[in-house]
């Protein structure tokens, strides 16, 4: 006979019964989300045969107990660190639950360049309007063409250092090498920043207006916090 456990908690604690969970050598099931009607908020439920206590059960009565972690009061906006670094199975399931319901899976280990498909609404089965499309389909050329000139600038910073340190290895200073060096890197750097900034406007475009903006809000913030370090 099979019996099911359920396990209520806040979505802070799902990463540490998780990985219990693993260290126990649990296997992963499947996972899904419910809409609750009472108030809007959102309800994960991730599903697990605990192998070890299931043998053990079996051998004893026959029985064998599935266990499931269960998250409550999520609300839309909110974010959910994916489990797949513990299980990555768990994908297609994390996959399922943004695109029904439009809520936000953060840190899953797989790389979409930083992309990741998005619902109009947070209903399910959501249809995407053009104009949707449109936005996304801009921020993704947006991104390729930041990339482009971020590369295409560092190559030629790169062969004007090389091109400097050489004419200067064949003079008898070491010292204007050294300094056309320090350039180049400093100017390397300077491109991958740029290249870092496109990319980040690039997803900031493809988010919902409201998380965006709190986005923004959180850089701008660090922002201040890193200039004042470096300024102290």
């Amino acid at each position: 006979m099979q019996k099911a456990i359920y396990t209520t908690f806040g979505i802070d604690e799902l990463l540490p019964h998780v990985q219990a969970l693993k260290g126990a050598a649990a296997r992963f099931v499947q996972m899904h989300a419910e809409r609750c009607v009472d108030d809007g908020s959102y309800r994960l439920v991730y599903t697990f045969i605990n192998v070890r206590a299931a043998q053990e059960q079996i051998a004893r009565d026959g029985n064998y107990a599935i266990e499931n972690l269960v998250v409550e009061g999520i609300d839309q906006y909110q974010e959910i660190p994916s489990i797949s670094s513990y299980y990555p199975a768990v994908f297609p399931f994390e996959n399922e639950v943004h695109d029904l319901f439009g809520l936000a899976i953060t840190d899953m280990q797989i790389d979409f360049k930083g992309f990741f498909y998005q619902v109009s609404t947070a209903e399910p089965m959501s249809v995407i309007t053009p104009e949707v499309k449109a936005a996304r389909e801009k921020a993704m050329k947006v991104r390729a063409a930041a990339e482009a000139k971020a590369r295409k600038a560092a190559a030629e910073k790169a062969a004007a250092a090389a091109g400097a340190a050489g004419e200067a290895a064949t003079g008898a200073a070491a010292q204007p090498a050294a300094a056309a060096g320090s350039d180049a890197q400093h100017d390397e750097t300077a491109a991958k920043a740029a290249l870092k900034a496109a990319e980040m406007e690039a997803k900031l475009a493809a988010m919902d207006p409201e998380k965006a903006a709190k986005v923004r809000a959180a850089l701008a913030a660090k922002a201040a916090r890193d200039k004042q370090k470096e300024e102290a």
